[in-house]
């Protein structure tokens, strides 16, 4: 499956290795490009220099960066990824935003035919590092059914709860790894 991975702090780099490692081919943006390199020598992935690049073409999008303004920067832009994905394809964001970044996003996503999960992840670094994360999220049934590959094989299970925002609508429980 064609994935890209938006931020490759201590959470989402090695969780973005979890997704390569699990057989995908991902693409993945940082700001600072030395690390995206960095970890495409690790992993043998790809890098873009903009999320819009790294997002063309995937058909899941994942976003793991640090606040309400990071995901904007990243997914809403001139150079975002959500305005340069397919109509169908999905983004799933693993950042910690507020509840009304999270309905800001899944409007955004629906403008544009994709479809979007709300999933922040808890477990730390270590957990990030070890692949076991716990993902609490919000989405439309459809969606995580359409996502339902790339979840299940870094070893997600999936329950739908309804659409987003937030953890009590839709649950994951992990280990993100590469099962």
């Amino acid at each position: 499956m064609k994935l890209a991975f938006l931020g490759l702090g201590v959470m989402g780099y090695p969780m973005a290795g979890h997704l390569t490692t699990a057989g995908h081919s991902v693409t993945v943006y940082n700001r600072t490009r030395e690390k995206a390199e960095r970890w495409c020598h690790e992993f043998g992935g790809a890098h873009a220099e903009t999320p819009a690049a790294a997002a063309g073409g995937a058909e899941i999008v994942f976003a793991c960066v640090g606040n309400d303004q990071d995901i904007d920067a990243v997914a809403l832009s001139v150079d975002g990824a959500i305005a340069a994905m397919s109509p169908g394809s999905i983004f799933v964001d693993h950042t910690t935003t507020s509840a009304d970044q999270a309905r800001k996003m899944a409007t955004a996503a629906q403008q544009a035919g994709v479809g979007f999960v709300d999933a922040p992840v808890s477990g730390g670094q270590s957990g990030a590092e070890a692949g076991r994360l716990t993902a609490m999220c919000g989405g439309e049934a459809a969606w995580a059914s359409n996502s339902r590959l790339a979840l299940v094989t870094v070893g997600l299970r999936l329950r739908c709860r309804g659409a987003p925002p937030r953890p009590w609508l839709f649950i994951v429980s992990a280990p993100l790894s590469p099962a």
